[in-house]
């Protein structure tokens, strides 16, 4: 097999692919096998008939229709491992040449496209040094969350005021373009100041007072007028204003099984303290990556980000055509980080010789199908079924790759101090547990099944 590789962009190749008669042969044979299963021939048992019969009764073409369908993209896949290439996407393949005839030379050419993981080299881990911030906890941390626990324990009470930032209005709201009522809602109850609806609604409604109505232009964000301007008509039916408990030992004793406001508040402050070593572990993990990239140019792929960006866009309610500069821009700043993470995560665990098992997959799926409430069985055939599994694996294999590293380097907090991460890491060689949970188990069958499903396919 001959391959040339011409490189289109910093991430993108076209491979030209050349077969040799005694590569493609085995293929044809196959194909042969297969399509004599499946037709009747006079004098010959289904699925014993010789090639040269099939040949002549199919005719020449469908068997090499049926060889090219099954034989390029193993023939591709070995040219992208002969060439040390790393595609990132769906090739996008284009049959130049095939044989017409059994006896005939030509060779079956193929080229193949696709966006590729650039080539980079990372830096040596051995014996890195990485600063990380201290998990520093502050009383207005510990004041935050106390408030937060007093506002679970909060009541709306009416009031006789303007509303202000913080209450709670009960309104109505009509969208009025060019004099006509094209969407309106009525008992809607808003914070002002939480902006989780119309811009500029929470302006119009800072001032008022139970009765009181206005007017304001806004964007409307949903419905058949999404992204035109409209004359939002705001009437104020009541406010009401949020009453927190006293930060007291009665509320201690209500909100917690401590008797005293100075036990909970004491332990308030430990589950302040766990949260920001699990936040300096966050920062461990971004700082690492980000010293693996220090000073390396990796581009990402075009066609990958422009994808990515519109499925960001979408996912947070934004039409792609009609977004605006800034948020495109946000939307492609995210991708590019995103794309870049990955692919260094993807070259770390190479580097380290990473091996994902089939466990390590069953478990992450298990896990995931929990966070979900979902049975592990049926989510892991529906991953299989969408042919995401390979995205799985490739999840895995960064996560193990991330967390062996972090491993071997050291991290130190600014008084140069050693930071032990060992409790988010695990250990190097985790062994396995004797005995899995019910999910895990029922996860593993699925992944049985899903190895047969795809050995059926073959």
């Amino acid at each position: 097999m001959k391959i040339s590789v011409r490189n289109l962009e910093p991430t993108k190749v076209r491979l030209t692919i050349t077969v040799d008669p005694d590569e493609l042969n085995p293929y044809l044979d196959q194909a042969r096998k297969e399509i004599g299963k499946q037709v009747t021939i006079p004098g010959f048992r289904k699925g014993h008939v010789p090639g040269p019969i099939i040949d002549q009764r199919v005719g020449f073409a469908s068997v090499a229709g049926e060889a090219v369908n099954a034989g390029v993209p193993e023939l591709y896949s070995k040219a992208l491992e002969e060439k040390q290439l790393h595609a990132m996407a769906q090739p996008q393949i284009d049959v130049k040449d095939i044989p017409s005839s059994a006896k005939d030379d030509t060779k079956l050419k193929f080229t193949a496209e696709v966006e590729i993981r650039p080539k980079f080299e990372l830096p040596d881990i051995e014996g890195m040094e990485i600063e990380v911030p201290k998990p520093a906890v502050t009383d207005e941390d510990v004041d935050k969350r106390l408030d937060n626990l007093r506002q679970r324990f909060g009541t709306l009470v009416s009031v006789d005021r303007p509303a202000t930032k913080g209450d709670y209005a009960n309104i109505d709201l009509d969208a009025v373009i060019d004099g006509k009522s094209v969407d309106s809602q009525q008992g809607v109850s808003y914070e002002l100041g939480s902006n989780t609806m119309l811009d500029g609604l929470d302006e119009a409604l800072d001032g008022l007072s139970a009765g009181e109505e206005t007017t304001f232009e806004g964007t409307l964000e949903a419905g058949e007028h999404q992204g035109e301007k409209a004359q939002i008509k705001v009437k104020v039916n009541s406010v009401k204003a949020e009453e927190l408990p006293d930060l007291d030992d009665e509320f201690a004793k209500e909100a917690s099984e401590f008797e005293t406001l100075e036990e909970l508040r004491e332990d308030v402050r430990k589950q302040c303290q766990v949260d920001a070593e699990g936040r300096q572990a966050t920062d461990a993990r971004d700082a690492f990556i980000a010293k693996l990239q220090d000073g390396l140019d990796i581009p990402v792929p075009k066609g990958i980000k422009q994808s990515m960006v519109t499925d960001q866009l979408k996912n947070t309610g934004k039409d792609p055509d009609k977004a605006s500069k800034d948020e495109k821009a946000e939307a492609e700043e995210s991708v590019e980080k995103e794309l870049r993470d990955q692919m260094t995560l993807d070259a770390l665990a190479e580097k380290l010789g990473i091996t994902v098992s089939q466990a390590d997959v069953t478990n992450f799926l298990a896990s995931i199908a929990q966070q979900y409430g979902m049975d592990p069985s049926a989510f892991i055939n529906g991953i299989v079924r969408n042919g995401q599994l390979g995205s799985a694996v490739q999840e895995v294999g960064r996560s193990k790759g991330m967390l062996a590293g972090m491993r071997a380097v050291t991290f130190k907090d600014p008084d140069g101090q050693e930071v032990d991460l060992s409790r988010f890491l695990g250990e190097d060689e985790p062994e396995a547990q004797e005995e899995q949970d019910e999910s895990v188990q029922a996860a593993s069958a699925a992944a049985e099944v899903a190895d047969q499903l795809s050995q059926d396919k073959e």
